[in-house]
């Protein structure tokens, strides 16, 4: 039973990343408010190396000249500045194909990886829909979203952030 089921999860016939993504979601809504903007997408906020891991699956008539540009706007965020800002709230940005023999890509193509210093970083990245109001959301990462929308499939975009850890010890 725990086989099929599993086997059913992955190939998406249950949705349980979609209820793991609202409760996710939920909680940084509440933790936003609770705190203010302001605060939960400043720079100082919860500082840890965060990554943001984005996948994306275009739809068939997308060009390669088009995935071209997305490529090229996607990394050109990575120098995008907080008003007033004298350098990139971005650490690094880097992206590749897809390139797995594993047969698990479920047909996404394109990978990036966004490196920031603190949550507050990552939290003025994503903005929506999260974070609704404007002073306090990257209006460069606003437009690539406009952008590449139309380029992809339905639920084309497929998007995992972790604080990343490299301190923890563990025994084999």
């Amino acid at each position: 039973m725990l086989v099929r089921v599993f086997f059913m999860v992955m190939m998406g016939m249950f949705s349980v990343q979609s209820v793991a993504s609202s409760s996710i979601e939920a909680s940084l809504r509440n933790e936003a408010q609770k705190v203010g903007y302001k605060t939960f997408t400043s720079p100082g906020y919860k500082w840890g190396t965060m990554k943001h891991i984005v996948l994306f699956k275009y739809a068939a008539i997308v060009t390669p000249e088009q995935k071209e540009e997305v490529i090229r706007r996607f990394m050109a965020l990575r120098y995008s500045m907080r008003p007033g800002g004298t350098a990139p709230y971005i650490q690094s940005i880097i992206q590749g194909p897809q390139s797995s023999g594993e047969g698990a890509g479920q047909g996404y193509e394109q990978a990036f990886i966004v490196t920031f210093s603190s949550e507050g970083d990552r939290n003025y990245y994503v903005g929506a829909p999260i974070v609704n109001e404007p002073a306090y959301v990257d209006p460069q990462h606003d437009a690539f979203k406009a952008f590449v929308g139309p380029l992809l499939a339905p639920h084309g975009a497929l998007v995992f952030d972790f604080l990343a850890s490299s301190t923890k010890a563990y025994q084999f």
